[in-house]
């Protein structure tokens, strides 16, 4: 490799806080040692500015360049039909697909083939070219077990134009959430900084040296046997498992969630409940606002109708 090589990328949202030397071992697949020797080499930088110091903190959106070698391997998606997925709205410049719980966004570690991104392929073999070779036509993603509405761009112009849309915060975005427990106010926010827990690296956490987020959240639901709540999140800011951390922090972790407490007797699933029920955004092209709705999917809809008619509110919006 020529010492001009290089690469740069922006940090994803699963290495938000996480310290400079892993992100460049794992963005460029090399030893910690030699993404070590990198930064004392001055090849590394975050924005304008050079970073020597290997514990030093990046953060979702930083932009990153590494100069004096390639990523050593990057696996390319190829298409593959037998993907399955649902399609709310499609047209030349971008797709809102309706993504079925188990299914990975992108490949990743562990799972390098039979992602919604191969089914896309598949589908619409010009995404190929779109933002990020791994991850082509991918704006922002939903975790491995929830489902619902993802918006997909089908030309580089929407891609730029939804991903600015996406820091602008102009995207809109509602769930709808089964948590444990009763909620003592109708509705309200959830405003903690969420990051990488420090107790385990594979979990988030609301952390002090996190990242603003916010969650709102208003009850449509509850019932007292088991104690559960129907709840509609609007996301303000996208952290990683933001939902799932702001709403296990206050007392009210989701049904199936077992990451964040909410593996409990009485109601048993195998994902946590969880569903982007709502998705709006301009148009890259047209600039009209567009705004979808995805239905619960049948497993979510088979546990509230086992949960039967909800209790009586009490409670005024």
């Amino acid at each position: 490799m020529s010492d001009g090589a290089g690469f740069s990328e922006l940090i994803p949202p699963a290495l938000d806080g996480e310290r400079i030397d892993r992100v460049v071992s794992l963005l460029a697949d090399v030893s910690r040692n030699r993404a070590a020797a990198a930064l004392a080499a001055g090849r590394v930088s975050v924005g304008d500015e050079v970073v020597y110091q290997r514990s030093r903190r990046v953060h979702e959106g930083d932009h990153l360049v590494v100069t004096g070698f390639e990523r050593e391997t990057e696996h390319v998606p190829g298409p593959e039909a037998s993907v399955r997925f649902g399609v709310l709205y499609a047209d030349d410049d971008v797709l809102v697909v309706d993504k079925p719980s188990g299914l990975v966004v992108h490949p990743g570690a562990g799972n390098q083939t039979g992602t919604l991104v191969n089914g896309l392929l598949a589908l619409h073999p010009e995404i190929a070219g779109v933002g990020s070779a791994a991850r082509p036509g991918i704006v922002h993603r939903l975790d491995l077990g929830t489902s619902g509405a993802l918006a997909v761009a089908r030309t580089q112009k929407a891609y730029d134009s939804l991903v600015a849309q996406l820091a602008e915060r102009s995207v809109g975005r509602r769930y709808r959430a089964l948590t444990w427990g009763c909620f003592e106010a109708p509705k309200g926010v959830v405003d903690a900084p969420v990051g990488r827990s420090p107790k385990d690296r594979t979990r988030m956490a609301v952390v002090g040296s996190g990242r603003p987020a916010r969650t709102g959240y208003e009850v449509s639901a509850s019932w007292a046997t088991p104690e559960v709540s129907l709840v509609t999140c609007t996301l303000e800011t996208g952290r990683t498992h933001q939902i799932r951390v702001h709403l296990s922090a206050i007392g009210h972790p989701l049904v199936g969630d077992g990451t964040y407490g909410g593996e409990r007797s009485g109601l048993v699933l195998d994902r946590p409940f969880l569903h982007a029920a709502h998705l709006a955004f301009d148009h890259p092209v047209t600039g009209e606002r567009l705004e979808f709705e995805s239905p619960l999917p049948d497993d979510l809809r088979e546990i509230l109708d086992r949960l039967g008619e909800p209790e009586p509110s009490d409670q005024s919006a």
